[in-house]
């Protein structure tokens, strides 16, 4: 299989996994070794480097997603109500460790105030730096049979989660990776027509 092969079986392999244990193929360090691999080779605007990143594995994993449920229950406080999302969150806990994704607002700040044409463009580019490192480190996840789903409960958790793991305050959450074995499969995928997505011109 040559090397552009291998990369877009990868990239189907990537999907969003939901059914998830704390069983993973490999060791911890394989895990952050990929991580700190993404930190270093994903591109970034201006060769800014403004992505952060944080590991939790085991019961800081855990503790993450009761402090998401604990948040959650302070704006949904019906029992009821609240039984859909309290199960989502307890499949987030069952797996082996969660990536949470920052985005250094100093940098952003610094950039702003040094290439001011530009000024107004930088945050959005820093979300498609952070873009990037979460599809390199979900499809780098998934070469090593690793399940993965992305989720936004940013900014609902941020202050505790700052709190709770010492976040430098110039830190902005924007979404948290969570990953573990693949207790079941992602289903099938529907595809929206090329012909509606791609346009192609010239000779």
């Amino acid at each position: 299989m040559s090397d552009l092969q291998t990369f877009q079986k990868l990239a189907e392999t990537r999907r969003s996994i939901y059914a998830l244990n704390d069983q993973i193929p490999v060791d911890k360090q394989q895990v952050v070794s990929l991580v700190e691999h993404a930190i270093l080779h994903t591109p970034s605007a201006f060769n800014s480097q403004s992505t952060r990143l944080v590991v939790l594995f085991g019961e800081d994993h855990k503790k993450l997603w009761q402090i998401t449920e604990d948040a959650l229950r302070k704006i949904v406080n019906d029992d009821e109500k609240f039984k859909s999302t309290a199960e989502k969150l307890e499949g987030f806990k069952a797996g082996a460790g969660t990536v949470l994704f920052y985005e250094d607002q100093a940098v952003v700040k610094y950039l702003q105030e040094n290439f001011d044409l530009y000024a107004d463009r930088f945050p959005t580019w820093s979300e498609h730096t952070n873009a990037m490192h979460q599809y390199v480190i979900w499809t780098a996840l998934a070469s090593l049979n690793i399940g993965a789903n992305l989720q936004h409960y940013n900014p609902v958790i941020d202050e505790e989660v700052a709190q709770t793991w010492n976040i430098d305050p110039d830190w902005k959450l924007v979404a948290q990776m969570v990953f573990g074995g693949i207790a079941q499969p992602a289903g099938d995928k529907e595809f929206m027509a090329i012909e509606k997505r791609l346009k192609v011109h010239g000779k």
